[in-house]
């Protein structure tokens, strides 16, 4: 018997509630009204543990966050609303099997309360992507006990694994459980939307839906990351845990509802398990394995640079000296080079120069390559064992020229702001720079610039190397 009763992706929108929305919610109706049927059929599971994985709460960077006190609290008084309050019991069994599962299994997970929490001046209580779906349960049934997961961004691996370890533990103790994933799909949905809008927020949110609805764990597990990181959404990690859950069988995703009226993507789908046995597990396994053989076997020669320069220097501690055997593309040209690494989708390091430094692209890139690892003051020093979850870019920068505000644009020309022995760049076409002005703010505060005060501007034109491409 599978003691995991139902899998569910629900949006947190605050506006959906009235006392938010203020009438703004009957814009989102059909998202109301799935809503209202997901917890019309909890009710009718009458589970004794719910489970939300939300991507609101205090968030780590190492480890998921699991919530462990008596009870949980909070309220929606940051949106203006006082009215909605929730103070929920925690299934501490639930949270010690689950932590001591993930120990042994390697996955980075912490249960969390008030005096971890105050450390980082954070508090411990419910947040809006966990009050937002939970408000739609308890108008119909409250007599659960809550596990309040906050993702992390370990990787896609990692949390598909947690939410294996979470279905584990629901059959040990034979716990009746439901499981929300909790998120909303892209935010670039429209111009007037919190972010400016994106062609990708469109084309990711009918990708994501459409391989949940297939119950195509593989096609999820390999999307574009440029569109993942361009359609600003928070649903996809909540997704990758539920999906390790019903790891082991088939499954198919029923669309409730889609709608994005205000910009934002709010999916609400339910989750059927078949019965035929199907493991993506392995699948997963032998495509990351053949995404890291592409990295260092395919693809440009700049990023291959870059990512043996740091394989050199794990293996060898020092930096690759004999470079006669490179393309000459890389030996003929001499520019600045940015050296960008991300891991999950987040930065870890990056560093660069503005113009040449040494003799070749090559030898910039090599230099640069190891700086981004080590010496990013914003960063720990990456850890070898990282290599394989970390994507590399590499930007060649063209001749800086004086420029004027007017003839600056944020997704073409990088800037450069000079006052005195002050300098700062910031390169072109970044997420959430989407002004000349946000692009002068931020280079003008990396220089300790006054941004009311007189510099000097230049723009740059950059040639952007990315893995895969």
């Amino acid at each position: 018997m599978n003691n995991v009763l139902g899998y569910y992706l629900m949006p947190h929108p605050p506006i959906i509630i009235p006392d938010v929305g203020k009438g703004e919610e009957r814009k989102i109706e059909k998202t109301t009204n799935a809503c209202n049927k997901i917890g019309a059929e909890i009710s009718d599971l009458k589970p004794e543990t719910i489970i939300v994985i939300t991507p609101h709460a205090t968030m780590f960077s190492d480890a998921i966050a699991i919530s462990d006190e008596d009870r949980i609290s909070g309220d929606l008084s940051q949106f203006r609303c006082m009215n909605v309050r929730m103070d929920v019991p925690i299934d501490r069994q639930f949270n010690e099997k689950l932590s001591l599962a993930c120990h042994f299994e390697g996955i980075p997970a912490a249960k969390v309360d008030t005096d971890l929490l105050r450390k980082y001046n954070h508090g411990f209580k419910l947040d809006h992507g966990t009050m937002v779906p939970l408000y739609f349960v308890n108008k119909y049934y409250n007599e659960y006990k809550l596990v309040h997961v906050t993702y992390s961004l370990i990787g896609n691996m990692s949390l598909y694994k947690f939410g294996m370890e979470i279905e584990k533990v629901a059959e040990e103790l034979g716990r009746k459980t439901v499981i929300i994933a909790s998120g909303d799909l892209s935010h670039k949905l429209k111009e007037e939307g919190p972010y400016s809008y994106s062609p990708y927020g469109e084309k990711f949110d009918k990708e994501f839906l459409e391989g949940l609805e297939k119950g195509d764990v593989n096609s999820l597990f390999n999307m574009d990351s440029t569109m993942i990181e361009e359609a600003a959404q928070c649903g996809l990690n909540s997704v990758y845990i539920l999906l390790g859950a019903m790891e082991g069988t088939k499954f198919r995703g029923e669309l409730l509802s889609y709608e994005g009226p205000f910009g934002v993507g709010y999916g609400v789908m339910r989750f059927a398990r078949e019965d035929e046995e199907s493991s993506a597990l392995d699948l997963l396994i032998k495509s990351k394995e053949e995404k890291m053989r592409k990295k260092l076997s395919e693809g440009n020669p700049y990023t291959k640079l870059a990512r043996e320069s740091l394989n050199y220097y794990f293996t060898h501690g020092s930096k690759i000296k004999d470079i006669s055997n490179l393309p000459a593309e890389l030996l003929n040209k001499k520019h600045g080079v940015f050296v960008s690494l991300k891991k999950f989708g987040a930065l870890r390091g990056c560093i660069g120069t503005i113009a040449p430094t040494t003799n070749s692209v090559a030898e910039e890139i090599i230099r640069n390559a190891i700086e981004a690892a080590f010496n990013d003051p914003r960063f720990p020093a990456v850890h070898e064992e990282e290599l394989e979850d970390i994507d590399i870019s590499v930007d060649e920068l063209m001749d800086a020229v004086p420029a004027t505000r007017e003839e600056l644009d944020p997704k073409k020309y990088g800037v450069i702001v000079t006052k005195g022995y002050k300098r700062g760049l910031l390169l072109p076409d970044l997420e959430g720079v989407d002004t000349v002005e946000e692009q002068l703010d931020i280079a003008c505060s990396k220089a300790s610039i006054d941004s009311g005060d007189d510099y000097q501007i230049e723009k740059f034109e950059v040639i952007r190397h990315k893995e895969g491409e």
